[in-house]
């Protein structure tokens, strides 16, 4: 029998797709299954940026250029200035998403066997892009009961070792809509210069703050040659088909060993730049609105959760997702059985097993991540599902 790679081994599955076959079934049996288990927004792409791709005159689909076309480039350093980030085109690579830009800073910046350091819970595919790279995550942890704020500068230097090369936060989180404060942002850029590390800023959230503003890796004055910085027109536009994000940093090295990368890929996708360069020019209230309402639905999910008895959920200051804690012996279990064997007036809802997003394999067994990615009236229709569930469930702990 012919063998598979032993990364195809250890690549985990994501706790945010392994379900999907028991979604499919459920649906199958006449079943509405309630989707919070992904952060894909139901907000509508911005018509002016699909008519953009619609309207192109173009005789022959081509490659651009690695980094990117030079038009998409000069505009999205206009985005950046917007929001206090001085980058030029030159410093930034277009990416195949904000995925590609990651793996690019764990290729470029870590060698096979450099340590990576996490707060945990963390984004669920950072573990997938480590084993890729073939770098050792090493997870610290924060706590739910804490809202998950950035632990204690002494976790980090005690994860620390001569291996350890870079440190990764995401800003607001992803999973648990933790936004970190500038004295936080401050914090982490104290112990990448004082450590000679790289932070990885994964920033795909940036419109979405509710309770504060944000504070960008990019500006930590100081430590521009630190840090690097992963972005996505994903979320920001409701755009995660168009496969857009971009590597950007002021260090050339990195910058110039990334390319190698990106040369190695060809480029990435032509229309889904033409599309994220016309999104740029969108009104500068654009975001108003969408923030609104995603703030209407945060309010409407945690009030419903922390009202159900034995359920715990801090309220996310950013990005629009949030973890529970639940009164269940295993999440893993309990959202297959949500899938599999419960229904509540013919509908049920999709979660994400809250141990997809640590590292430390004994916790987040009680944890699920929920994305408020459904208007309110079907977000209450989830947690009136959720909340008859709970009191179904044969591992219920109360």
């Amino acid at each position: 029998m012919l063998e598979i790679s032993k990364r195809g081994i250890e690549m985990p599955a994501s706790p945010i797709r392994k379900l999907v076959p028991f979604s499919e079934s459920a649906k199958a049996k006449g079943i509405k299954v309630y989707h919070l288990n992904i952060g894909q927004p139901d907000i509508e792409t911005p018509p002016a940026a699909l008519e953009a791709v619609k309207n192109c005159d173009i005789k022959v689909l081509e490659y651009t250029h690695s980094a990117g076309t030079e038009s998409y480039r000069k505009k999205l350093t206009e985005y950046y200035k917007s929001n206090g980030i001085d980058v030029t085109k030159d410093e930034i690579i277009v990416t195949a998403g904000g995925s590609e830009a990651i793996l690019f800073g764990f290729l470029a910046c870590l060698n096979p066997g450099d340590e990576i350091i996490i707060p945990e819970p963390f984004y669920a595919n950072y573990n997938g892009f480590a084993i890729e790279a073939e770098v050792i995550v090493k997870p610290i942890g924060s706590s739910i009961e804490s809202g998950f704020a950035l632990p204690e500068i002494s976790q980090f230097e005690k994860a620390i070792t001569p291996k350890t090369k870079a440190i990764i936060v995401c800003n607001p989180n992803n999973p648990t809509g933790y936004l970190y404060s500038k004295e936080e942002m401050e914090t982490l850029k104290e112990i990448v210069l004082k450590h000679n590390l790289y932070l990885f800023a994964d920033e795909a959230y940036r419109e979405f703050c509710y309770n504060g503003s944000h504070t960008s890796a990019m500006h930590l004055k100081g430590a521009e040659q630190n840090v690097v910085l992963m972005d996505t027109i994903s979320k920001r536009y409701s755009a995660c088909g168009g496969r857009i994000g971009a590597f950007i940093t002021k260090n050339k090295n990195v910058l110039n060993t990334a390319m190698k990368f990106a040369q190695a890929r060809l480029s990435p996708p032509f229309y889904g730049q033409i599309l994220a360069e016309a999104a740029i020019d969108l009104p500068h209230n654009y975001f108003d609105d969408t923030k609104k309402e995603y703030l209407k639905r945060r309010d409407v999910l945690v009030s419903r959760l922390n009202k159900m008895e034995g359920v715990f959920c801090p309220n996310p200051g950013g990005a629009f997702y949030a973890m529970a804690k639940l009164p269940i012996d295993d999440c893993d279990k309990f959202c297959q059985w949500l899938l599999e064997s419960f229904s509540y007036n013919y509908e049920t809802i999709m979660l994400a097993p809250g141990t997809g997003f640590y590292a430390t394999p004994t916790l987040g067994k009680q944890e699920v991540r929920l994305a408020y990615v459904l208007n309110s009236d079907e977000i209450n229709k989830a947690m009136d599902c959720l909340q008859e569930a709970l009191k179904q469930y044969p591992g219920k702990t109360l």
